[in-house]
C-alpha cells in the first residue's frame, strides 16, 4: 500500500528541485555544449570539450585525485578500526566522549584547520618559536607544506572521523552471543575476530569509505593549502575552471565526479539493513 502524500513534504521537494536537479540539468547542458560564459548568444551544441578529458594535465589531476583518495582511505580505515575497535572494547562507561575527542575538530572550520596545520609544517612556526625561546637556539623543523605527504596527512586528518564513527556503530551493533558462541566451538580470539566480528562490521568499513574517499577525490581546498600550488587534483581544476568562467569544462568535470558519487552510492546500496554484507 503506497503511503499517501504528505503536504509537510512539500519544502524538501522543492528544495531539491531548485537545488540539486535545476543545477544538474545545468551542469549536463553546459558540458554537452560551447558557451561564451553563461551566455546563450553564441550557444553551439557539441561535444568537443569531452577532448579535454585526453589532455594530459587532466589525466594526471584524475590519476592524482584517485592515488590520494584511494591512500587515504586505506589510511584512514586502518587508524579508523584500530580506533574504532579499541574504543569499543574498552570498558570506559561514557564511550562518546572518547568519540567526542575525533569529532570536536569537525565542528571547526575546514578552511581554519588546514591553514593552522600548514602552518606547522613549515620551516619556522609556533612550536619552533617556543622551543627556541625556551632553549635560546635557533630550531627549525623539516619543511612538509607543497609536498604529497603535506597533502595526505591533512586528507587523513581531515576525514578520519567519518571512517571511525561507521565502523564503531557496526560494530555496536554485534550481537556478543555470537561471539561467545564462536569462542564455544573452540576459535581462538583472533579467528573470533576474523570469522565474526570483522565480517559483521563490514558494513561501516564500505559505508566509512565511501564517506572518505569520495570527499577526499573531490576537494581542493586541503590540496590547494597544504600542496601550495604543487599537487593538482581533479577538485583543483574545476575549481580554477570555475574561477576563470570556463563553465563548459567545469560542468563536465563536475558530472564526472556525480557518476562515480552516484557509483559509489549503488555499491554501499548493496549492504542490507540488519548489518550484513555481500562483500
Amino acid at each position: 500500500m503506497k503511503k499517501p502524500f504528505s503536504k509537510l513534504s512539500i519544502p524538501y521537494v522543492v528544495w531539491l528541485f531548485l537545488l540539486a536537479l535545476i543545477p544538474m540539468f545545468v551542469m549536463l547542458f553546459l558540458s554537452l555544449s560551447y558557451t561564451e560564459g553563461l551566455s546563450l548568444d553564441n550557444y553551439e551544441f557539441n561535444f568537443s570539450f569531452y577532448q579535454a578529458l585526453l589532455e594530459p594535465s587532466i589525466q594526471t589531476a584524475f590519476f592524482n585525485s584517485f592515488y590520494f583518495a584511494i591512500l587515504t582511505t586505506l589510511i584512514s580505515f586502518v587508524l579508523g578500526y584500530l580506533v574504532a575497535y579499541t574504543v569499543f572494547r574498552s570498558k570506559i562507561k561514557n564511550k562518546f566522549l572518547v568519540l567526542a575527542i575525533f569529532i570536536l575538530p569537525m565542528w571547526s572550520n575546514l578552511l581554519l584547520r588546514t591553514e593552522a596545520l600548514g602552518n606547522l609544517m613549515n620551516e619556522n612556526n609556533i612550536i619552533t618559536d617556543i622551543l627556541s625561546s625556551m632553549t635560546q637556539t635557533d630550531i627549525l623543523f623539516p619543511v612538509f607544506k607543497g609536498t604529497e605527504v603535506a597533502v595526505l596527512v591533512g586528507l587523513v586528518l581531515t576525514y578520519l572521523p567519518f571512517m571511525i564513527l561507521p565502523i564503531y556503530t557496526a560494530l555496536e551493533k554485534i550481537d556478543y552471543a555470537l561471539e561467545e558462541a564462536a569462542l564455544d566451538l573452540g576459535l581462538t580470539d583472533f579467528q573470533k575476530f576474523m570469522k565474526v566480528v570483522f565480517p559483521l562490521s563490514l558494513k561501516g568499513v564500505a559505508t566509512g569509505s565511501i564517506l572518505v574517499f569520495l570527499p577526499a577525490m573531490s576537494g581542493f581546498a586541503i590540496p590547494e593549502i597544504l600542496g601550495a600550488g604543487n599537487i593538482l587534483l581533479i577538485g583543483n581544476v574545476i575549481e580554477q575552471s570555475f574561477r576563470y568562467m570556463d563553465y563548459n569544462l567545469g560542468s563536465l568535470l563536475s558530472m564526472i565526479i556525480l557518476i562515480i558519487i552516484f557509483v559509489s552510492i549503488l555499491f554501499v546500496s548493496k549492504i542490507d539493513k540488519e548489518g550484513e554484507t555481500l562483500l
